[in-house]
């Protein structure tokens, strides 16, 4: 009796183990698809720990952040369907035993501040993950260690399918972020957010105080000193670093600025004041910006023109790559300089557009999905691009759902029909086969 509770329990615990691995994998693997430039831009910051940044090119990360991706969600549908288990535990297995000690040394270390393992949809401290980590690493290896008492929810001869189908969704996903940007916005510029007002810092709210340490030099000696006993002008300022020592209030939207290339004067209030229309086109990097739509761009330069819409180009290039940018495409619209990261966070497309109205995010569109002169036929104000059109979070996760779970549904169908129509088939042959040898032994 007591074996026999041992063993439900055993059960039960290996199956819990193994939803939640699941449900972490699904997860995780999914927002790295809808967002993949998320994931690429959180490996550059682990390499700049590293000093490795520019040393790997960007179209290896973005194939490793689709990887990735693809490997956990893939790895979260084998467990929740209890297919390809020895497989399954053994990567798992694999995988935790190394992301465990590595997530121990971020937390130590803390040389990023959110690992980055739900992309931008869920932050965590580099503790909080290492927690994380240590409980998927106790599942891991009761699962491998039991794999055969995971319930099995498919059979053998199907789950070729739905590893095949789990792949080519995840990767059409990927592929379809990247392209039109990512299908959930879990940054802080989503459509429909006034920037100016996510800046704010409400009266009375807490601020965040810091402890700063200057290191100075004098005579060849570099010596710290704080603000309390700050030397006279004969040292010379080295280096400086602050540390937080109470945390405060933060602004949803933080270090956004616009500032103009001719004499560095800041607009940044004028522009997020400004009443009318204004297309903001963000470009990171103008030196790696796609440079297909250059002539749509220059349209909607001409468009905004036409009707007294501002537009400006946001970028953190350098002057000359300015100058060749201008060169190349004819641009004549007014270049700007905003930081690298905030227009990355903005959009994940470069160069990627961006319509504000009185400071409010209109609308976003990717380098390839730009509005033509077939959708801008009138004022802005009276079309379909000029207003905002928010899709709800549960409307698109069930037209995720549905696209995951429709044809998988329709191919598992059609996989059985075409398996009984080859059983009805055999039996067939085989009974002609005996029918025919039967007649042959009757004429003997």
């Amino acid at each position: 009796m007591k074996s026999q509770i041992n063993n439900i329990l055993l059960n039960w615990w290996v199956n819990i183990s193994r939803f939640i691995c699941a449900a972490v994998f699904l997860f995780s693997g999914f927002v790295k698809a809808v967002d993949p430039v998320g994931t690429q831009i959180k490996f550059q910051d682990y390499l700049a720990v590293v000093g490795m940044e520019n040393k790997i090119p960007d179209t290896l990360l973005l194939f490793g952040a689709i990887g990735l991706a693809m490997f956990e969600f893939v790895l979260g549908i084998y467990f929740l369907f209890g297919i390809r288990r020895k497989f399954a535990t053994v990567m798992l297995l694999l995988f935790m035993l190394v992301m465990t000690p590595l997530t121990l040394y971020l937390a130590i270390a803390d040389p990023v501040k959110d690992c980055g393992c739900f992309g931008d949809a869920v932050k965590l401290t580099n503790w909080q993950t290492f927690y994380k980590n240590v409980v998927l690493l106790v599942c891991a290896i009761s699962l491998y260690k039991w794999s055969l008492r995971m319930l099995r929810f498919l059979t053998e001869s199907t789950q070729w399918l739905v590893s095949l189908f789990s792949i080519v969704y995840i990767l059409v996903t990927s592929i379809y972020s990247l392209r039109y940007l990512p299908i959930y916005d879990f940054r802080p510029y989503k459509v429909g957010v006034n920037i100016a007002k996510d800046m704010e810092i409400p009266e009375g709210a807490p601020r965040a105080e810091y402890e700063t340490t200057f290191f100075l030099e004098k005579d060849g000696k570099v010596e710290e000193f704080s603000l309390e006993n700050y030397p006279d002008s004969t040292w010379k300022f080295v280096d400086s670093k602050s540390v937080l020592v109470k945390e405060g209030f933060e602004p949803k939207i933080q270090n956004f600025s616009i500032s103009t290339l001719a004499d560095g004067e800041d607009i940044t209030d004028d522009v997020l004041s400004y009443e009318g229309y204004t297309f903001l086109l963000i470009a990171p990097y103008l030196e790696k910006a796609n440079d297909s739509s250059i002539d749509l761009i220059n349209e909607l330069y001409d468009y905004s023109h036409k009707y007294g819409y501002r537009f400006y180009c946001l970028t953190s290039s350098t002057g000359s790559a300015i100058e060749k940018w201008i060169d190349e495409t004819g641009a004549a619209y007014q270049f700007c300089n905003t930081d690298a990261t905030t227009l990355q966070t903005m959009i994940r497309s470069n160069p990627g557009l961006m319509l504000l109205k009185n400071g409010t995010i209109i609308n976003k569109w990717s380098s390839v999905s730009l509005p033509d002169e077939y959708e801008l036929t009138a004022p802005l104000d009276k079309l379909p691009v000029g207003k905002i059109h928010r899709h709800g979070f549960y409307e698109k996760t069930m037209w995720m759902f549905a696209w995951y779970l429709i044809p998988l549904l329709v191919l598992t169908i059609l996989d059985r029909m075409g398996w009984l129509a080859m059983l009805v088939y055999r039996r067939r042959k085989r009974r002609n086969y005996l029918k025919n040898l039967s007649n042959l032994l009757i004429k003997k």
